[in-house]
C-alpha cells in the first residue's frame, strides 16, 4: 500500500515521505496512529503544501532562535534562591528554571533542551551557561545570590 508519513517513523521514513509499505502494517499500525495517510491523488498536493508551509515555519523558528541567542549573549542574570550555612542552595538552579528566568528577564522563549548544565547548579556565585542550538552558541553568566 502507498503511503504518506505525518510523523517520522523509525525504519520506515521520515514526515511527508511516499512510501510503499505492507498493507496489514499501514491499516493496523500507521494510518489508526495518525503517523500516516492513502497516498490519493489528493493528499500528495495536500502534502505538498504542507511540505511547504513546513519548510517556512522552520526558516522562521531559526531566525528566531538565532534573534534569542543574539539577545541572551553577553547577560548577566541575577537569580535569588535559599541556601544552608555553607552556601549550597537547598534546591539547585536547573535547565527548566533558567528558562523561566530567561523568559522573566527578556521574554524570550528557550527550550530548556539548547541550555548546557552537567547538573543542576547547587553553588552560590557566577556561573557561565552556555545555549547551543543547531550549531549556534551563546554564553551567558548567571549570579545566583543568598536570600
Amino acid at each position: 500500500m502507498k503511503i504518506i508519513l505525518l510523523k517520522d517513523v523509525q525504519k520506515v521514513g521520515r514526515k511527508y515521505d511516499i512510501k510503499n509499505v505492507a498493507d496489514g502494517f499501514a491499516l493496523n499500525m500507521l494510518i489508526p496512529r495518525g503517523l500516516a495517510m492513502a497516498a490519493t491523488e489528493q493528499a500528495v498536493k495536500k502534502i505538498e503544501l504542507m511540505k511547504k508551509a513546513d519548510t517556512e515555519d522552520k526558516k522562521i523558528q531559526y531566525e528566531l532562535l538565532l534573534k534569542n541567542l543574539e539577545a541572551v549573549r553577553n547577560l548577566t542574570l541575577n537569580i535569588k534562591e535559599k541556601t544552608n550555612d555553607k552556601g549550597h542552595l537547598f534546591a539547585g538552579v536547573t535547565r527548566e528554571i533558567l528558562a523561566e528566568e530567561l523568559f522573566k528577564a527578556l521574554r524570550i522563549s528557550v527550550d530548556p533542551n539548547i541550555i548546557k548544565i552537567n547538573k543542576p547548579i547547587k553553588e552560590i556565585g557566577e556561573h557561565r551557561i552556555t545555549l547551543e542550538a543547531e550549531g549556534n552558541t551563546a554564553i551567558f553568566t548567571v549570579n545566583i545570590e543568598a536570600i
